[in-house]
């Protein structure tokens, strides 16, 4: 049986999965300062993919530890370059390889859901990690372009780290917050909520309530 091992590697962490005929496998995620244990832990009792597949967004030098944990298995990996079109999905970028390769992988793969679940629609696809993507698929399959933000995390550190009297603990939410913690968490909150109708738009058939 042949398998699939998706590598996907972000700003942070390091995502993978196993995939085959029946779906995923295995999974699991590291951070990426412990690329380098992968072959001697999480995928020391891996069967042999037939095949390996990438997105980096993190560097050279995180491509180099990814390609020599899967030395073991002497499989390459393909990794996933930016084009102006591939799959029926359109780049708008310039140029098309400064778009990030999750984001591309990401706009190609809900463009494909979008078409096995019902007619032609556009689409909002959200990837929310070290930093917060929101990008734009219209009807034909042309990605319009999009948004890159820091995630919660970093919004609330940088508030901390910019301002001198909001250097506290994070509050609880409230649609109002009345003390200055308050208002930071309750802003976060409002984010995710935007970010959760998001992916959940992506998912609904043309016409669902």
């Amino acid at each position: 049986m042949s398998h699939t091992l998706a590598v996907d590697v972000g700003n942070s962490r390091l995502k993978w999965a196993l995939v085959g005929s029946r779906g995923v496998l295995a999974h699991g995620a590291v951070p990426n300062a412990e690329i380098g244990s992968l072959a001697v832990r999480d995928w020391q009792n891996l069967p042999r993919p037939s095949r390996a597949v990438g997105a980096n967004v993190a560097g050279e030098a995180a491509r180099v530890r990814v390609e020599g944990q899967l030395s073991r298995w002497r499989l390459p990996v393909e990794w996933i370059v930016p084009t102006a079109e591939a799959c029926g999905v359109r780049n708008a970028y310039v140029p098309p390889g400064q778009l990030g390769a999750d984001r591309w992988a990401s706009l190609v793969a809900a463009r494909q859901h979008v078409l096995e679940t019902g007619p032609p629609q556009p689409a909002v696809v959200v990837n929310a990690g070290t930093a917060v993507t929101v990008d734009a698929l219209d009807e034909s399959g042309l990605f319009r372009g999009g948004v890159i933000l820091p995630n919660m995390r970093l919004m609330l550190r940088a508030l901390a780290d910019n301002t001198a009297a909001l250097k506290v603990p994070p509050g609880r939410h409230a649609e109002f917050g009345a003390a200055s913690r308050g208002a930071a968490r309750s802003a976060r909150a409002r984010g995710a909520g935007r970010r959760r109708r998001a992916r959940r738009a992506v998912a609904r058939p043309r016409g669902a309530r």
